[in-house]
Parts: structure tokens; C-alpha cells; sequence
């Protein structure tokens, strides 16, 4: 290859798929509320009940991010 060709990425045709965002995000904010339902469960500690509250927490912050940079376009709206 010379210094005069350019590179290009090669992908599989499943990565140049668009994903559905919004079902994704449902998804997400679904599966938080499901973790949160088992925060009322039969624990003995409350290790459990941090836990289901820091992956939730998560969940929605990364749903949260997301909205706000597609807002700020800095990532591509599919």
C-alpha cells in the first residue's frame, strides 16, 4: 500500500444495521424499575439494596447521557 491510499474501515453488515434507540431505551428504563421491584425482597444486609440501586442508577444516567448528547449533537441521530 503507498502513502497515497487512504484507509478504510471495514465492517460487517450487521454493524451498519440501525438499532432501534427509542426500544432501547425503553428497555433500559424497564429493566431498572424490574431491578427495583426486587429491592423490597427478604435481604438480610443492605449490600443487595445498594447494589440494585447503583445498576439502576446506571441504566437511566446512560439513558440520560445519551438523550443529552444527541440535544447537544455530539452523537449522530440513527
Amino acid at each position: 500500500m503507498s502513502a497515497t491510499e487512504e484507509h478504510q474501515d471495514v465492517y460487517a453488515p450487521d454493524q451498519l444495521k440501525p438499532t432501534n434507540r427509542r426500544r432501547a431505551q425503553r428497555g433500559a428504563i424497564i429493566s431498572a424499575i424490574v431491578l427495583l421491584m426486587f429491592f423490597w425482597g427478604n435481604q438480610q444486609g443492605n449490600t443487595e439494596k445498594v447494589w440494585l440501586v447503583v445498576i439502576a442508577i446506571g441504566l437511566i444516567g446512560a439513558v440520560v447521557g445519551d438523550i443529552v448528547l444527541r440535544k447537544a449533537g455530539l452523537r449522530p441521530n440513527d
